[in-house]
């Protein structure tokens, strides 16, 4: 088969040394970072309402994280999953201590798209079946599987060519998801809230009909936790809101507070069905990011991060519907996304220069907030008296 070469990006991303040029980057170089604030090579500081892309959960080098990494590297750096490891087995305990039932067992692995990924396999051995329901406007990550089964054309046009059996329905949508849930469907995979497509979720009906839909068909609902998960919703999880367990988690991002690593959380009864060596993954579960995700875990609850996201998330909301040109926020937690009234990238440049580092979307129009769990109020109060100044 012939394949076309697409045709070159308008802006290409400026060469950075010998790296690959993958992301247009902002013009900024950081040197270091504590708390919710980062430092350039000039000196300069900046608030990071980005986190990393949702990942500084606990901020960035938080002292116990840090404790945590050089005490296990100085024990032992690496050993894979042949072995057991003290670290893997407490890093699992902490996660599924925060996990509702059934959700028993974990796969460590080393990224959001790795986990889903395995999700997908996991869902597609369980029921002997191939095909797998996502939602329009859903992001899942960027190996084959995964970007097959985002929402968002143009990464499924990246991804080319695709694996098939992968449908689509619009997000929210029962009757539709209903017609597309035959006995050839897999899993349905969603994103709880579509961070990438402008921060969109949909109502508790919605996922307790998906349940319901999934029991009475046979397939696995699987919940793309990879930025919902970990508190930054102000739970812990999205799963078990409102009563509703899907059989499959995927986790990353700030699930070990900077250092690489993803998981999927199972069912009992999906992992009785699971035999060694039919999954694998040569640094999944490593002991310096087991070690990171335990300490993660134990910050997010002797600090009450949860609480923390929660009142700031409340502030944040109060304040910028007060401020004009801000149209509606959308999102949970410190998940947000602000809709404008104009374009979002020159604000975020003006942002950028006056020390502030937000996210964009999908939607030209809309920003996001994505901070590190620890955020104060009186950092929220900064960021909202700036943006109001700006528009």
């Amino acid at each position: 088969m012939t394949m076309t070469r697409p045709a070159p990006a308008a802006a290409a991303a400026p060469r950075a040394g010998g790296e690959l040029a993958t992301y247009t980057r902002w013009p900024v170089t950081l040197v270091r970072g504590e708390g919710s604030t980062v430092w350039d090579d000039t000196g300069k500081s900046y608030l990071d309402l980005y986190g990393g892309h949702a990942v500084a959960s606990t901020g960035h080098s938080h002292p116990e994280v840090v404790r945590a990494i050089a005490e296990q590297a100085g024990k032992l750096l690496f050993y894979s999953n042949v072995v057991a490891l003290p670290v893997r087995e407490r890093a699992a305990e902490a996660i599924l201590r925060q996990a509702p039932s059934p959700l028993s067992r974990v796969f460590f692995v080393n990224s959001g798209t790795e986990a889903n990924e395995n999700a997908m396999r996991l869902a597609r051995r369980a029921t002997g079946r191939a095909a797998v329901v996502s939602a329009h406007g859903g992001f899942h990550g960027r190996t084959a599987d995964a970007i097959s089964a985002a929402g968002l054309e143009k990464y499924r046009a990246l991804g080319a060519p695709n694996v098939p059996g992968h449908r689509f329905v619009p997000f929210g949508d029962l009757p539709a998801l209903e017609a597309a849930l035959d006995g050839d469907v897999a899993a349905v995979l969603l994103e709880p809230i579509q961070s990438l497509a402008g921060v969109v979720t949909a109502p508790p009906s919605y996922f307790a009909g998906a349940r319901r839909l999934c029991d009475e068909r046979g397939a696995k609902l699987v919940y793309d936790e990879v930025q919902t998960g970990f508190g930054r919703t102000g739970t812990f999880f999205w799963a078990g809101r409102h009563g509703v367990v899907p059989d499959l988690v995927t986790l990353a991002k700030g699930i070990a507070s900077g250092v690489p690593m993803g998981a999927v959380l199972v069912s009992e009864q999906i992992a009785a069905g699971v035999r060694p060596e039919e999954y694998g993954t040569t640094f999944g579960g490593a002991p310096i990011a087991c070690a990171a995700a335990e300490a993660t875990v134990r910050v997010i609850e002797e600090e009450g991060l949860l609480e923390n996201v929660r009142r700031g998330s409340r502030r944040l909301r109060e304040g910028l519907e007060k401020v004009r040109g801000v149209l509606e926020v959308r999102g949970e937690g410190f998940l947000l996304g602000i809709r404008l009234d104009r374009p979002g990238k020159p604000v975020r440049d003006a942002l950028l220069a006056r020390g502030f580092l937000v996210g964009g979307s999908d939607r030209a129009e809309i920003l996001r907030l994505l901070p590190p769990l620890v955020l104060t109020e009186l950092e929220i109060n900064r960021f909202l008296g700036t943006l109001a100044e700006l528009l």
